[in-house]
């Protein structure tokens, strides 16, 4: 695949999704292609691309990030941007059944750009709410994502743009300058769970490791209760089913009520 770092998305944006290898395409749709994150950032970590197609109604120059994405035509804009979110939610649906699959449980899940992406071409971050990844090793990694910051411009956000007023979208757009977000990654490291300020990153991710074990561990507790209090009542509903069964008054045998009925009325016929 041509392309270095910084362009390999683009060049994956332009490929038949079906010729890159499962290592790195996930799935794909008519209008996107979703593929791993290779430096992900969370326990689960997907990019979605809109995909550069022949005769698309965008030029592929639209579509280097979020800005210029913003800056082309509103509407053609807006519907990269329901492609993208309607291919989110499909992911997210694949991303909580493995969550239950392998841990249990399921937590909340981050969609949203960066304000000044590293990588050309638009791509959606789905990424898990944890943090915890070996490949978090600066700064700028958990300020890029820390989901108070800023820097992560969350989907939902986005897509308000486009419903509000032509003068608020419009503002946005202006306004909206990613050289402006730089200053947000070198803010101080906050944990995004409990707000506490941590000296570097090795203590910030043994935090969040922590954070992360004290989730899962009540999450798996809550779990347990819940299975034992079904089983409880699972129980005594059987119980009570079966006690219902042994006081209830057996019903006649219908064919042996006849049959007296028929003896008796022969009997009254022989004594008149």
């Amino acid at each position: 695949m041509a392309g270095n770092d910084l362009t390999i998305l683009r060049s994956y944006a332009k490929a038949a999704p079906e010729s890159l290898p499962l290592s790195i395409r996930f799935q794909y749709s008519e209008k996107t292609t979703t593929v791993f994150d290779r430096y992900n950032k969370s326990i689960f970590h997907f990019l979605i691309l809109p995909r550069i197609l022949p005769g698309a109604e965008l030029d592929p120059a639209a579509l280097e990030n979020l800005r210029s994405l913003l800056k082309a035509d509103k509407n053609k804009a807006k519907r990269v941007i329901d492609s993208l979110a309607e291919e989110a939610n499909k992911v997210k649906e694949k991303i909580e059944e493995e969550m239950i699959k392998v841990y249990g449980f399921k937590w909340d899940i981050w969609t949203g750009f960066h304000a000044q992406p590293s990588m050309a071409h638009l791509h959606l971050h789905v990424l898990s709410a944890d943090l915890v990844s070996e490949k978090l090793k600066h700064k700028k990694h958990y300020n890029s994502f820390r989901p108070d910051l800023g820097f992560f411009i969350h989907l939902d956000d986005v897509l308000s743009w486009f419903e509000a007023t032509h003068s608020y979208f419009e503002d946005v757009v202006k306004q909206f300058k990613p050289s402006e977000y730089e200053a947000k990654l070198k803010e101080d490291l906050v944990c995004f769970r409990c707000y506490s300020e941590m000296k570097n990153i090795p203590t910030l991710k043994a935090h969040l490791q922590e954070e992360w074990n004290k989730l899962e561990r009540t999450a798996r507790a809550s779990a347990k209760r819940k299975h034992e209090i079904e089983k409880r009542q699972a129980s005594k509903s059987a119980s009570q089913s079966q006690e219902s069964k042994a006081t209830k008054t057996p019903a006649p045998d219908v064919s042996e009520r006849d049959t007296k009925r028929a003896k008796l009325q022969e009997e009254t016929t022989e004594s008149t």
